[in-house]
């Protein structure tokens, strides 16, 4: 009995200090990011469609700002099925080398081509790759186009980055991007970049303005250079076996929903661009525009890298890049 008494203390406790008391018809969804991001924003809009198609068969609740774990912890917890949705972005290609097509300088050029490349690469090459590993993303969501800020001088070309330390994502394809432009690249979790900056632990960071103001980067960085160099999504994410588990209307719901809610991210990334420019602008934050062709000239061995190490890899690329073409 006292055996007893005191297990039944103890699971009293570690559900106190838990950030997840989640009941069985719980839907738990962790991100990285904040909630004021774009992506907050839009798991947030998730939620609520979602929420009202299951009308209380299950409920969504998001746990923003790593409050579940970083996404590395988050990708194993969705696969153990103790949370059941998660949204990495730049870390997908160390599940499958495949998605670091989205890694590749300058080659997503719009919306318009993501959404296409959503209807073909994404559901027929991207989504396998992933469920050979246990995982399925169930749509690609705006996480947007990637500027540079740092504490030292505007960026304009690949030369001014020569030595600065710039946090990446834990994300070898990102850290091989920022080694040819010559920089320090230092991986380090979102949820420690502030601080990072803060201290001079690094001196720069890339990532799109949506998470530059969300995690108000700006108090931290004086220069804001816009190069683009690369469009991330979010791909809101399950286990494919904990996934099975739950109610098949409720996978139906939470799959179409998804989906539906990517048209509504990228409509809502192409609003918010200029907007929040013109707030970092306000801000205090110094801002130039790269020199898009330098930034292009020095990727080529990348493109290189992806072919040759990626199945198929080359034919990913023709592929995106015919896309492109038919999207102008």
């Amino acid at each position: 009995m006292k055996l007893k008494n005191a297990l039944l203390a103890l699971a009293t406790v570690v559900a106190a200090i838990s950030p997840v008391a989640a009941n069985a018809q719980d839907i738990i969804f962790g991100i990285s990011a904040e909630a004021a991001s774009l992506q907050g924003q839009t798991a947030a809009e998730f939620a609520r469609r979602a929420n009202e198609k299951l009308a209380g068969k299950s409920v969504v609740k998001v746990f923003y700002d790593s409050q579940l774990g970083k996404d590395k912890d988050m990708l194993q917890k969705v696969k153990l099925g103790t949370i059941n949705i998660t949204l990495p972005s730049s870390t997908m290609p160390e599940i499958a080398p495949e998605f670091a097509i989205f890694d590749l300088p300058f080659l997503i050029k719009d919306r318009d081509q993501l959404a296409k490349i959503d209807h073909t690469l994404f559901k027929n090459v991207l989504v396998p790759a992933a469920e050979a590993q246990g995982y399925e993303p169930l749509a690609t969501w705006e996480n947007g186009f990637r500027q540079i800020t740092n504490n030292k001088h505007p960026v304009n070309t690949p030369a001014d980055l020569q030595g600065l330390k710039i946090r990446t994502p834990n994300s070898s394809w990102r850290v091989a991007m920022f080694k040819e432009y010559g920089a320090n690249p230092t991986p380090l979790a979102f949820s420690e970049l502030f601080v990072a900056l803060q201290t001079g632990v690094v001196d720069g960071q890339e990532n799109p303005l949506t998470n530059i103001d969300g995690a108000k980067l700006n108090e931290v960085q004086k220069y804001l250079s816009m190069t683009g160099h690369v469009y991330s999504p979010a791909y809101p994410t399950v286990g494919v076996a904990a996934f099975k588990k739950l109610d098949p209307e409720v996978q139906k719901v939470l799959t179409e929903t998804a989906q539906e809610v990517a048209n509504w991210a990228r409509a809502q990334g192409a609003e918010q661009d200029d907007l929040l420019l013109e707030k970092l602008k306000a801000a205090g934050m110094k801002v130039n525009v790269a020199d898009h062709q330098a930034f292009v000239d020095a990727s080529a061995p990348l493109y290189a890298k992806f072919a040759e190490e990626v199945p198929n890899g080359r034919a990913m690329i023709d592929q995106v890049l015919s896309l492109s073409k038919s999207s102008n």
